[in-house]
């Protein structure tokens, strides 16, 4: 093979690995980030945002993807009006301040095909810290309304607020946040 034709076949190469990545976009209405607080000791407090957007890509092949998820502040629900009221205040989320949290992915962890852990940073509060996620569940299907594939997770991690600066009632209310997310992205190629 002469190097013409080595260049060509290495292009053509790359050009194949960079298409083998799926692109799928996180679908809103079945996407809820959720968490749980200490509530003085006495009880856990739950609340989830119900605004996300963002993509996510895989390549199941190569055992790669990257995860990019934008939250809305503004969405988050206790299912109590005077604590989302509260907690969307200069006291906590500074939702004026800081109308959205990121998390983008770093790398991904495969068992097989499947990926099993993100790492990435998370970005809340206007502070960005590393936070791995684990991905307790994975699966995709052809969706029968949709008829475009559909992959769904559910994922799970834990942080520290007071890193994000998040210090509302410290020490009375511990500062570990268990977060729970579950998504469904829709493939877009």
């Amino acid at each position: 093979m002469n190097s013409k034709h080595l260049i060509v076949a290495l292009i053509a190469a790359a050009s194949a690995s960079a298409f083998a990545a799926d692109t799928y976009a996180i679908d809103s209405n079945h996407t809820f980030p959720s968490f749980e607080a200490d509530h003085m000791g006495i009880s856990v407090w739950r609340g989830k945002f119900t605004k996300t957007s963002g993509t996510i890509e895989l390549d199941r092949t190569a055992h790669t993807g990257a995860l990019d998820i934008t939250i809305d502040a503004a969405s988050l629900d206790f299912g109590h009006e005077k604590m989302n009221t509260h907690a969307k205040s200069a006291d906590m989320f500074d939702v004026a301040k800081f109308p959205t949290a990121q998390y983008k992915s770093k790398s991904m962890t495969f068992m097989g095909n499947t990926p099993v852990a993100v790492d990435g940073e998370l970005t809340l509060h206007g502070v960005t810290r590393p936070v791995k996620l684990t991905i307790n569940k994975f699966k995709c299907i052809m969706h029968p309304m949709l008829k475009r594939e559909v992959c769904g997770a559910d994922a799970s991690a834990e942080f520290s607020r007071a890193d994000f600066g998040i210090t509302f009632g410290l020490p009375k209310f511990a500062p570990e946040v268990k977060l729970a997310i579950q998504v469904e992205a829709i493939k877009q190629n």
